[in-house]
């Protein structure tokens, strides 16, 4: 398989409440090679990046239901897919405030069909390299946490997790000592899904603590009607 091949496939997802927009971007990334995605609001976008877990995300700031800034900031909460900016805020302070919100790129409307192309393919070399992924693991008592490799191993064993179990479980080790409520929960997990079964975390809890065995019964604790701390 070709360099290009490799980068020229993946998920992209293309959050603009402007349908010539859709109309316009979807064949031309298809033709590209790249499934597409579509939300038109900023809580179906956190839905859709928790639930298909795209590759690379393409965001207009204007939504009609939250800022595309408050959107990156929710997001950065469980993923770190690289995002592209799309907008027509031209002033310096709107793009200084995306980048700070964690934007990985901004592209200004309007925009040439072949610059979007080639920031694209560059989204994908930063995942293929690696960047923008955390690079150190979390160890504690003999439990290692990599999140870059997304590996989990207890005293050298590794230990397989779903994804979702592997979010939960990074999101109580990188802050433990801290109560980690449902709602965190839910945002590591699934990007905050408001009226999402709460019964499902208990499950997911469950099953991190009988993968971890007697690891969970010493460090994860249960904090009744507010969350888990990772002691």
């Amino acid at each position: 398989m070709t360099e290009a091949k490799r980068i020229e496939t993946g998920r992209v997802l293309v959050v603009d409440d402007e349908p010539q927009i859709h109309r316009f971007l979807k064949p031309a990334l298809e033709a590209a090679g790249y499934v597409v995605l579509r939300a038109e609001r900023g809580a179906e976008a956190l839905r859709l990046a928790a639930t298909m877990v795209p590759d690379v995300i393409l965001l207009d700031l204007g939504l009609p239901d939250l800022d595309g800034q408050d959107v990156i900031v929710k997001l950065r909460e469980f993923s770190d897919v690289p995002v592209i900016v799309l907008s027509a805020r031209d002033q310096e302070a709107q793009k200084i405030a995306a980048f700070d919100a964690g934007a990985n790129d901004y592209v200004e409307k309007p925009f040439g069909l072949g610059e979007l192309l080639a920031r694209i393919r560059n989204a994908f070399r930063l995942i293929a390299t690696g960047q923008g992924v955390p690079t150190e693991a979390i160890e504690i008592d003999g439990l290692r946490i990599d999140e870059a490799a997304r590996s989990v191993s207890l005293d050298g064993a590794e230990i397989h997790f779903t994804k979702t179990e592997f979010r939960i479980l990074a999101a109580l080790a990188r802050h433990r000592g801290k109560l980690v409520t449902h709602d965190d929960i839910l945002r590591a997990g699934w990007g905050g899904v408001h009226d999402f079964d709460r019964t499902y975390i208990r499950i997911y809890i469950r099953n991190i603590r009988q993968k971890l065995g007697t690891f969970a019964d010493r460090h994860i604790r249960t904090r009744p009607g507010l969350g888990y701390i990772f002691e």
